[in-house]
């Protein structure tokens, strides 16, 4: 079976891991009242979500 002749450096098996961080997440402007929402989800400010009210919000 096949051995690694030396050890593998922290700068190389970081280098190799750069690739495994998570992606940061998608923010875009509520279409009704502008504020940041997550996409698909219903705007935490006015409660709407695809021109509809889907729920009631509290001012």
């Amino acid at each position: 079976m096949a051995v690694p002749k030396r050890k593998t450096s922290k700068r190389r098996k970081r280098m190799r891991r750069s690739h495994h961080s998570a992606a940061g997440l998608a923010i875009q402007a509520c279409p009704r009242c502008g504020s940041q929402r997550i996409p698909h989800r219903i705007c935490g400010s006015c409660g709407y979500y695809g021109g509809k009210k889907r729920l009631e919000v509290e001012d």
